[in-house]
């Protein structure tokens, strides 16, 4: 028995390795963390328990009948974060490349299958160079079999990717169905088709970072989520990520204690400019009436022109949504409608409320975003906020235009509560162009039609250009100060605590994709 024991023992330490010392010195020399050491920092101490540690690949053909390393090129278990389950698996880089093979998606299947049944977030330390070529069609059926739990899973469990390292080919797939994706700067990257194909077939000359690296896909792509310095950080976002949401659709985020104080926030009252074309930053208005310190952005670098992220409120996880006047006057566009929209259903299918602010001067102008479906895009923002039964409450700083306005969680499309701060100005268009065609003929027939427009401008500002028509429809449920903002969404969210709203009976909806 004790020869049996220390073989194990052997067993166990060679897979504690993963593959090698050799290969271990090789990844810290590419600035890269193991697999096994990304797990112990991600993981509460001691909490990791190993599911597969002994699993080889099957394989028998191009010599892989004399390379086996056990775990095949994945560790796979579960843990805690913070005392809260979770399952995981890490790409061992060092082990085949991290190459997906039959066993190697045997095992990640088996833990998203545990997450499904036991309710607990997935996590994936991504760091492969694809398929296992010489294992040919089981590879990609490994894939699909990971591709169609993925799919299954969401909006069950959350479900997290981080990039550590290559994910290229029909690997980029399964991160993509993920709720979020953080890459690391200069050492990972993400594409289909790598350079050497794109040079061949395009002629374009293009490197691995500047094709599919954390940057490309921050700013331009918006594939990612989070762009991190360094594989720490990239660790350590993924735990604050997780403490804004729930295990599963089942349940809410826990509420953290909170005293309640002088809610009163006098800053709030000097932020919005006295010209309604000045910019300022939104985060600003944010931070004023969030838990301080509690913001938590995401796809910060991609359609700055809105802003989205988690935060708390006396304690409550809450999504917020948010124009940007201080980046193309926080006009809605084609990427920023996905970004915001993606971030809305995540938000209701995790019961997360949502705090919508408003200054919106409409959908932004041009061939380009009409050639390129700002119809079908901004449509998804719509159908987003239509289709979430969570708390959502809006709160107009100072623009809301035409369209815009009934996009942005206007009353009309279910939001529970509107509030206006004075400064709102509710209305179809700006009072310029309003004032040039409704009075149109009396402006050109006028003695001097520059103080003619002038006046009807003011006229239209008067009628219309303030959130005073809008709360006598009911339509805004009060005008607020500025510095009673966070008093009056802290008694919001507490009243709606409770809401319980139903969808018509249907297998799905088809959104406008």
């Amino acid at each position: 028995m004790s020869d049996k024991i220390k073989t194990l023992h052997d067993k166990i330490a060679e897979a504690q390795l993963g593959g090698g010392q050799a290969r271990i010195d090789s990844q810290h020399k590419k600035g890269k963390l193991t697999a096994r050491e990304r797990l112990s920092l991600l993981l509460d101490e001691g909490s990791f328990e190993e599911i597969g540690m002994f699993v080889t690949h099957r394989a028998s053909e191009f010599g892989l009948e004399r390379e086996k390393y056990l775990g095949d090129g994945v560790v796979t278990g579960y843990g805690t974060i913070g005392g809260r389950l979770v399952y995981v698996f890490s790409q061992d880089f060092t082990v085949f490349g991290g190459s997906l093979s039959e066993t190697h998606a045997e095992k990640i299947c088996k833990i998203m299958d545990l997450a499904m049944k036991n309710g607990a977030p997935v996590i994936g330390l991504n760091d492969s160079g694809g398929a296992r070529i010489q294992e040919g069609v089981v590879s990609l059926g490994g894939y699909a079999d990971i591709f169609y739990r993925n799919t299954l899973a969401s909006g069950v469990i959350p479900q997290f990717s981080a990039i550590m390292g290559p994910c290229a080919g029909g690997a980029v797939y399964s991160p993509a169905i993920t709720d979020f994706i953080l890459m690391v700067e200069n050492t990972s990257y993400m594409f289909v088709t790598g350079p050497n194909v794109v040079k061949t077939v395009t002629h374009e000359e293009v490197t691995s970072e500047e094709l599919g690296g954390a940057s490309a896909h921050s700013t331009k792509s918006g594939v990612t989520h989070f762009s991190c310095a360094n594989e720490i950080e990239c660790i350590n976002n993924i735990k604050q990520l997780l403490s804004y949401v729930p295990q599963n659709c089942e349940e809410v985020t826990p509420l953290l204690p909170y005293e309640q104080k002088d809610e009163t926030r006098t800053v709030l009252n000097s932020i919005v400019p006295n010209n309604s074309n000045q910019p300022y930053d939104i985060r600003e208005v944010i931070d004023g009436t969030i838990d301080e310190g509690s913001f938590f952005e995401v796809h910060k670098n991609f359609a700055e022109n809105i802003v989205v992220g988690f935060a708390r409120l006396a304690g409550r996880s809450i999504g917020i949504v948010a124009n940007q006047p201080a980046f193309l006057a926080g006009v809605l566009d084609i990427n920023s409608s996905i970004k915001a929209a993606r971030f809305v259903r995540f938000c209701d299918s995790f019961n997360i409320p949502l705090l919508v602010f408003e200054d919106v001067p409409g959908f932004l102008p041009g061939t380009d975003q009409e050639w390129n479906a700002i119809i079908t895009n901004g449509a998804k923002l719509l159908y987003a906020f239509c289709e979430a039964t969570v708390p959502r409450v809006t709160v107009i700083t100072r623009k809301a235009y035409g369209g815009a306005y009934d996009v942005m969680n206007s009353k009309h499309i279910g939001a529970d509560l509107n509030y206006a701060w004075p400064t709102a100005e509710i209305a179809v268009m700006g009072a310029k162009g309003a004032a040039e065609i409704i009075f149109k003929n009396e402006i050109s027939k006028a003695e001097n039609p520059d103080a003619k427009l002038k006046e009807k401008e003011l006229d239209y500002i008067e009628h219309f250009a303030n959130p005073y028509r809008a709360a006598e429809r009911g339509f805004i449920d009060e005008v607020i100060l500025p510095e009673n903002t966070r008093i009056k969404l802290i008694k919001a969210f507490k009243m709606l605590e409770n809401k319980v709203a139903t969808l018509p009976r249907k297998k799905h909806g088809n959104i406008p994709l």
